[in-house]
């Protein structure tokens, strides 16, 4: 089983900095937390491709898969 600890803490990161420039009072503090999204996001994107390159083809059929599609598998697991 494959580790997603660090991916999902990346996303948890993403999460925190979006609600931080929405709370952003000063244009200079817009201007740096929409600069930390962008390097989070990038973080990310690499993350992902690091994944893909150990042959983890499950993870983009997760992606992939619709609200509904998730739901059933999950279902299925128990």
């Amino acid at each position: 089983m494959t580790d997603f600890a660090h991916l999902d803490a990346l996303q948890q990161s993403l999460y925190r900095e979006e609600a931080r420039l929405d709370a952003a009072k000063t244009e200079r503090e817009k201007a740096y937390r929409v600069r930390c999204i962008a390097s989070k996001r990038k973080e990310i994107a690499f993350e992902k491709e690091h994944l893909k390159s150990i042959e983890l083809d499950a993870f983009a059929e997760i992606e992939a898969m619709t609200d509904d599609e998730l739901l059933n598998e999950l279902e299925g697991i128990q």
